[in-house]
């Protein structure tokens, strides 16, 4: 074997590529997209007037939804999105360092921040990863918000793949049920390594009612997934839309 021919050969055994782009699949054509959306749900107590907080937020240009939480009579949750991972610590940042919330007391256990994902067989990603996540969460005929970290256990990552398709199959094919009745619709986002306490999923589900939001849990508890490969489920905060706001997003318009 000669120098060049050691060289390329050599050359084949080198690291593969990484290629962490969003997947899915128009048809028989695979499609990729190498952008995806990052949310921050932020809770707080003290706040008995949103009306501060709702004027920072509208005068700021951000993208997202303030609720007014059901557990706790001065309570409020914010999930904001942006494109741009560094607008959360920098413009955000920023307005969450003056008042009025600076004035509030910050709620630790609702702190959620995860990004849109795509499963592999979605046709338009752009849809999947931008426009249906705000969309949800800014629709004013979608009053109620359930949000509620999750994380699977292990073994999951264990499982063959043919089961591991068929047990998100049927949580995804529940999920798809109460979405086509109008009953509850899903903004799914992945932490992994996000997340302080090792989640691995952040879960919204908003609707025009409170009731099916918790239907679609009690449903979901009889599913594989949620039964025998979920470790943890919550804290659930639930709340109702106090304002919804479609800002100019830095980095790339929101819509």
């Amino acid at each position: 074997m000669t120098e060049s021919q050691g060289r390329q050969q050599g050359a084949s055994y080198g690291p593969e590529p990484v290629d962490i782009s969003e997947k899915g699949r128009r048809g028989a054509t695979p499609v990729s997209l190498d952008r995806r959306l990052f949310m921050r749900f932020t809770a707080y107590g003290g706040c008995t007037d949103p009306a501060p907080v709702i004027d920072a937020l509208t005068d700021s240009g951000v993208t997202g939804a303030l609720y007014l939480e059901v557990g706790d009579p001065t309570g409020i949750g914010l999930a904001v999105v942006n494109e741009d991972p560094d607008y959360f610590v920098t413009d955000f940042r920023s307005l969450l360092n003056n008042p009025p919330f600076t004035k509030l007391t910050r709620k630790d256990e609702f702190e959620m921040f995860g990004r849109t994902y795509s499963i592999g067989y979605e046709s338009d990603l752009e849809h999947v990863l931008f426009t249906r996540p705000i969309s949800r969460i800014t629709d004013p005929n979608l009053h109620w918000a359930v949000w509620y970290p999750l994380r699977r256990a292990k073994a999951f990552a264990a499982l063959e793949a043919g089961h591991q398709r068929q047990i998100l199959a049927e949580h995804g094919s529940l999920g798809h049920r109460f979405g086509s009745a109008g009953l509850a619709h899903d903004i799914r986002l992945a932490c992994h390594g996000l997340d302080k306490n090792d989640n691995d999923f952040v879960v919204g589900l908003v609707g025009a009612e409170l009731h099916p939001l918790s239907a679609v849990v009690q449903a979901m508890r009889g599913t594989e997934q949620t039964s025998q490969y979920l470790d943890s489920l919550g804290p659930f905060f639930v709340g109702r839309v106090a304002w919804q706001g479609r800002g100019t997003s830095p980095g790339g318009s929101p819509g």
